[in-house]
């Protein structure tokens, strides 16, 4: 039987982040799943056990859902007195994460799974800390890239009206980006997150901007463990195949696979960004080959 179960771990400032923890089998391998920008680890999971959270766990794995700071179920909520980024992210809220479930559990962090801009979080984090790579044996990105280099019309709104010029403009408003009052997100963004990313995606260094740390040039010397790389074919604005095959030239050394869902590739649907990992027909093709991917590494 699932059984699901919320774990609070506090920050330095007093502020505390959600893991959700999805579980049968305690003794299971533990598999950590990160969601993305304007989002929240409920893409992972629905509370009737519906999702690639409930579904590994059904297959034995010990799952961890992730909610940054001030998404989900994590304290205070996004707000205009908000003054964290995504270098917190990086280099505080992730790793509590990852050494409260190995304190918790008394296992080390087998696997990652991440969807969208979560994958660039979690390399970074493998980036900055190797000790997080030494028992990592095998990651899952959903439509994950850092640079959006495609020139589909769809990418023009999204990235450059949404992103780069209305967004800046809420913010300027409210203090924090208000994405899911306005529809283009299921969570909000602080101030300084989404300036640090925008930085990121508009083709510029993978350098953190505050201490000068280098990822890329850090990562193209290493080797990151297998990872596979879903896309979907009605992913035209935010993961093209051209920009997940970017991330993975610039995510080191190591094995790297991707794989396109859509009916041209003898699937049920043509996936987008969202029901690559929400669609009913996920469970036969996106869930069923991440669980075959990371049964290969065990």
């Amino acid at each position: 039987m699932i059984k699901q179960t919320s774990h609070l771990i506090p920050l330095s400032n007093g502020d505390k982040v959600h893991l959700r923890q999805i579980v049968s089998d305690h003794n299971g391998p533990v598999i950590f799943l990160m969601h993305g920008a304007v989002e929240n680890g409920r893409i992972f999971y629905t509370h009737s056990n519906k999702g690639l959270a409930p579904f590994l766990a059904n297959a034995g794995f010990n799952c961890f859902v992730a909610d940054l700071r001030g998404r989900g179920q994590s304290e205070p909520k996004i707000s205009k007195h908000s003054g964290t980024g995504q270098r917190d992210s990086i280099v505080e809220e992730i790793p509590a994460m990852l050494d409260f479930i190995t304190s918790y559990t008394n296992q080390d962090v087998s696997y990652f799974c991440a969807h969208s801009w979560g994958g660039v979080l979690l390399n970074s984090v493998l980036a900055r800390f190797p000790s997080y790579r030494k028992h990592l044996k095998a990651c899952v990105y959903f439509a994950s890239k850092r640079t959006i280099y495609n020139k589909h019309p769809s990418k023009y709104l999204q990235a450059n009206l949404v992103w780069y010029a209305v967004s800046p403009l809420l913010i300027k408003l409210y203090g924090y980006l208000p994405a899911k009052r306005f529809g283009f997100g299921s969570d909000d963004e602080t101030r300084l997150s989404h300036k640090e990313g925008v930085q990121w995606v508009k083709h510029n260094p993978w350098i953190c901007p505050f201490d000068g740390f280098d990822y890329g040039k850090t990562l193209s010397e290493i080797a990151l463990p297998p990872t596979l790389h879903v896309a979907g074919v009605n992913d035209k604005a935010l993961a093209q195949k051209i920009d997940i095959e970017a991330f993975m030239r610039e995510s080191g050394k190591g094995k790297q696979s991707i794989k396109i869902y859509g009916k041209n590739y003898q699937h049920k649907i043509d996936y987008d960004h969202i029901n690559i990992l929400t669609a009913p027909e996920a469970i036969d093709e996106t869930f069923a080959d991440t669980l075959a991917w990371l049964r290969q590494y065990t």
